[in-house]
């Protein structure tokens, strides 16, 4: 069998040779030509990629991150897994940044210091320091870290973020979910650059020969100090514990005592309290730069509510008057009011509203207290800043510079430099800058010398800039009363509508009896 198989095989004809040679010739002219075509497409992927790299990193303002990378992720992630999301990005060395120099007409001068332009970050961003760099790289001359807290501390239930996409803006209780001041101090010294042991040379000089605590030149970085949910309501412990602990790493400290989502907080805002606190930080504060080789002296600022009558007002203004070494007030934290033109369907959440709708609040506060402060304390304009008009409108109220924070969230990381350019624009158009707009702002609407900032009646009132500065916040602050009394009437008058149809719903006949659905009368006291 196998012999007849070999002389089969060897009656085949052999194939010519010329036939394979010319098979061997043509799979070898397609391989260039495959091998090209996949070149070719690598090559475009790749200078494709480059390009949208350097787009994404070199160009903040790029349309990619406004309109594809910020919708992605609110979109996609909840608002609290957006928010880390960001912050790790931004921690990570691979976020973009801002490139460009800021026009000379922003510069303002802050307590002795020049800054190259008055946006900054309000706190609540980086609540643990971990992205300061990524964030000065952004464009913002002010970063402001925290609400750090004594004890880590995880803040209160989850969900505890929610975005109000109808209106722009946001409403958060996250009560001070923080790694503690431990944590925080460690990463702030992490960033310094030294050639030296911190055993050695940080007792001497703990920002190892900056200038500033931000390590950038006309930049400032802010530690925001909070207060465990765990201390006393009235104590001033927590405050006094951050001083002393952040005071060598920061430029300015910021004393919170308005945040709605920490139980009792914010009545550390009464007078009494206020005097005692501001006292006790302030000395904490001395003692810091006392044993400081540099001299050097964090400023210290309080952040207030939103949420306060005229009188409340005269008495933080009373306190920060009667307390020798307050540098400046923020105004404002978040609000716990809700206006009546509100339309996303997370209104009805609890916690702090910030974005547009809490903007004329927080003006109407920051023009009362200006007219109560003299012009040596400045104040910094927080709440409702997405444009450049948004921020000229808090200088003209007597804003010396102004912090952003839900337009940040919303706009994503060109918001920065799109109001830096805006402000620009409009400043040129009017022949001014920023410092001019403010120093005339503040000369206009402040506290004359001799005059006591107490509450006076209709017929007493100054007049003048400062007494029309006073006047038109309290006209304001009557239109947003009234706007309030009116949400709550038509409320009511739902409510109203309800409780009568169930009250029909309630009448029934049964067995020829007249069931009534009645209302018990209470019981006496």
């Amino acid at each position: 069998m196998l012999h007849l198989t070999a002389r089969t095989l060897a009656r085949r004809p052999i194939p010519p040779p010329v036939l394979a040679s010319r098979r061997a010739a043509s799979n070898a002219a397609q391989q260039p030509a495959r091998s090209y075509a996949r070149t070719a497409a690598y090559a475009s992927v790749l200078v494709v990629s480059t390009g949208l790299f350097a787009v994404y990193y070199f160009d903040c303002r790029a349309a990619l991150h406004k309109y594809i990378v910020t919708p992605v992720i609110r979109y996609t992630l909840d608002p609290e897994a957006g928010h880390r999301l960001a912050v790790r990005v931004l921690a990570s060395g691979l976020a973009p940044s801002d490139q460009l120099p800021d026009d000379d007409v922003l510069k303002v001068e802050l307590w002795g210091e020049e800054l190259s332009s008055p946006v900054g970050l309000a706190a609540g961003f980086d609540k643990n320091g971990e992205a300061i760099d990524g964030l000065f790289n952004l464009g913002f001359s002010w970063v402001e870290i925290g609400s750090v807290t004594p004890k880590p501390q995880p803040g209160n239930p989850k969900p505890r973020v929610f975005h109000l996409p109808n209106d722009s803006a946001l409403i958060n209780r996250y009560g001070f979910p923080s790694d503690g001041h431990a944590a925080v101090l460690a990463r702030l010294r992490a960033r310094i650059p030294t050639a030296l042991p911190y055993s050695v040379s940080d007792v001497e000089d703990p920002l190892h020969g900056a200038d500033h605590a931000s390590l950038y030149p006309g930049k400032m970085l802010a530690v925001n100090l909070g207060k465990n949910k765990s201390s006393p309501p009235d104590s001033i412990a927590d405050f006094v514990s951050g001083v002393h602990t952040f005071g060598p790493y920061a430029d300015a400290l910021v004393v919170n005592v308005s945040s709605p989502n920490t139980p009792g907080l914010r009545g550390m805002q009464s007078r009494t309290l206020l005097e005692e606190l501001l006292a006790g930080v302030t000395a904490a504060r001395d003692e810091v730069s006392a044993t400081s080789t540099q001299k050097h002296r964090p400023k210290l600022l309080l952040k207030i509510a939103p949420d306060l009558d005229e009188t409340e007002v005269a008495d933080i203004a009373a306190a920060v008057r009667a307390t020798n070494g307050v540098d400046g007030v923020i105004v404002s934290n978040t609000t716990v009011r809700r206006p009546s033109g509100l339309s996303d369907p997370n209104k009805i959440e609890q916690g702090g509203l910030s974005g547009p709708p809490l903007k004329p609040y927080a003006l109407a506060t920051l023009r009362t207290l200006r007219s109560l402060l003299p012009p040596s304390i400045p104040l910094i304009g927080c709440g409702g800043i997405a444009s450049g008009a948004d921020a000229l409108e808090y200088a003209r109220a007597g804003a010396s510079a102004v912090q952003l924070y839900t337009a940040f969230g919303y706009g994503g990381v060109g918001v920065c430099r799109q109001v830096k350019d805006e402000l620009a624009a409009l400043l040129r158009a009017e022949g001014k800058t920023w410092q001019q707009v403010v120093q005339q702002a503040v000369a206009q609407n402040s506290l004359k010398e001799g005059s006591t900032g107490e509450p006076q009646s209709k017929g007493q009132r100054e007049e003048g800039p400062v007494g029309q500065a006073a006047e038109a916040a309290r006209e304001t602050s009557i239109k947003l009363l009234v706007q309030e009394a009116e949400e709550l009437k038509r409320l009511l008058d739902g409510l109203g509508e309800r409780m009568e149809r169930k009250a029909e719903e309630g009448v029934s006949v049964a067995g020829g009896k007249q069931y009534v659905a009645v209302t018990p009368r209470p019981a006496e006291s």
